[in-house]
């Protein structure tokens, strides 16, 4: 369904970007990936996703707080593939505490990363786009882009602006064969979760069961993970022709999170 078409996805490494980026490759999309940590592990799995389509993937190390280093990265998109035809915004970090307490360092990195590089990689991306009057931007927002948790005023804050970036992107490419549309999800089963569910149970001296199903109690409904291959389905979809008309929508996939 992508093929010919050149996708970037930041912070693709592992979790979710990286999930996104084995389905845009399933179908057929050359795939740039972005992150830090081991490239080769990750590179032969969406190398592997391609399924023989010939569809190539490569890689940039930009650090996603940096303006210079996006638009470093996109001269390596053009020079390695020409025009990017699909951006995925996931790149993201966290930080907890309360407002009183969050080192006004962390917050700089949290917008800079989680809001700023969605700008950047949007304003860099929409004239090819316009040009060829097709694109797709998907942003990686968060339920918390939908509703607030304590403690993560910065996360908070980032992922209700990137849905506010979504509406405007989507408003100024209405009249257009561009879309830019959020994904909003819950908690999602990647490594990084794992842990914490790990670190609770450890911590309580419970299971990993009992430890999991108090995290999900917590807030999710559904009391089960979105996984990385369903986010990743769903960007399928908003690639599709199907999603033509679908622009400017935060879609949570949540569990019923947002919906109490």
């Amino acid at each position: 369904m992508l093929k010919g078409k050149t996708a970037l996805v930041t912070g693709s490494t592992s979790g979710i970007g990286l999930g996104i980026a084995k389905a845009l490759a399933s179908q057929g999309a050359h795939v740039v990936l972005n992150g830090f940590g081991d490239v080769d592990a990750p590179r032969a799995e969406v190398l592997a996703a391609t399924q023989g389509s010939g569809a190539r993937v490569g890689y940039h190390g930009a650090d996603m707080s940096r303006a210079s280093e996006i638009e470093a990265m996109f001269g390596y998109c053009q020079a390695e593939f020409g025009a990017v035809d699909i951006v995925v915004n996931n790149a993201g970090i966290q930080h907890v505490a309360n407002i009183e307490d969050f080192p006004a360092e962390r917050w700089d990195s949290i917008i800079a990363i989680n809001l700023s590089s969605a700008f950047h990689t949007t304003r860099l991306a929409l004239p090819a786009m316009k040009a060829a009057n097709w694109g797709r931007i998907i942003n990686l927002a968060s339920v918390h882009g939908l509703v607030a948790s304590a403690q993560k005023s910065a996360y908070v804050a980032a992922k209700h602006g990137l849905v506010g970036l979504t509406k405007v992107t989507a408003l100024e490419t209405a009249t257009t064969g561009i879309t830019c549309n959020a994904i909003c999800p819950g908690w999602v089963l990647t490594p990084l979760v794992q842990k914490q569910v790990d670190a609770k149970a450890v911590a309580l001296g419970i299971s990993n069961e009992e430890a999991t199903r108090q995290l999900l109690g917590e807030k999710e409904p559904s009391m089960q993970f979105t996984t990385p291959d369903e986010l990743g389905a769903l960007a399928v979809f908003l690639c599709s022709s199907a999603a033509n008309n679908v622009r400017g929508v935060a879609w949570n996939m949540d569990g019923g999170w947002a919906a109490q």
